[in-house]
């Protein structure tokens, strides 16, 4: 029972932060194209 609620909660908060690490490199790409149109 530990190691099953251990393996979902490492689960959850890698790809909590795999999303967030995504998301934000997408930022980072999508103003730097815009500044380069400018």
């Amino acid at each position: 029972m530990y190691w099953d609620d251990a393996v979902i909660f490492g689960l959850a908060t890698v790809g909590m932060m795999i999303a967030f690490m995504g998301g934000w490199i997408a930022f980072v790409v999508r103003d730097h194209h815009r500044k380069k149109k400018h």
